[in-house]
């Protein structure tokens, strides 16, 4: 299971990577050619379409290394076990909050679909990125509840 989402985040990691350059190339593009008077039609749109594949691509795999932002002033003078049990509450708690967000953000998505809802320049389908952020929310939520069990059930890094 651990190397199926492995592998998944990365997949979802070069997805966000490649969003990412896309929306530099993009808006970079778009503000050199108003200089000439021709700007992109619809950029703003691409552009938070592909902020959304950015975003929630990246979630997973930056979780997975634990590159996220960390304030553990306090609870680096915790022992060991009671570090294990606070991330295992913390990674629990995310997990909910995150399941519940890809839940949401799915349902959403289901509306935009049966809707025909449609951007309003370039009239793309809005439901595709809406899923998208939603199976990115659902991997990290994976992830989170794989780190809770880990916490829990194995010893951490520094004890090993």
């Amino acid at each position: 299971m651990e190397l199926i989402i492995s592998y998944l985040s990365r997949f979802c990691m070069i997805v966000a990577g490649t969003a990412l350059l896309l929306l530099v190339l993009l808006a970079t593009g778009n503000v050199t050619m108003r200089l000439f008077g021709i700007p992109f039609a619809g950029t703003y749109e691409i552009v938070a379409f592909l902020g959304a594949l950015v975003t929630a691509g990246a979630l997973a795999h930056t979780q997975r290394r634990k590159d996220h932002i960390m304030v553990d002033i306090l609870t680096d003078r915790f022992p060991p076990l009671l570090k294990r049990v606070l991330d295992a509450v913390s990674d629990g708690l995310s997990a909910g909050l995150f399941g519940i967000a890809s839940w949401q953000v799915y349902e959403w998505g289901n509306m935009l679909k049966e809707n025909g809802e449609l951007s309003e320049t370039l009239q793309l389908k809005f439901y595709p990125f809406v899923y998208a952020t939603a199976a990115g929310f659902a991997l990290l939520t994976l992830v989170l509840v794989l780190q809770m069990f880990r916490a829990v059930l194995l010893k951490s890094e520094e004890q090993a």
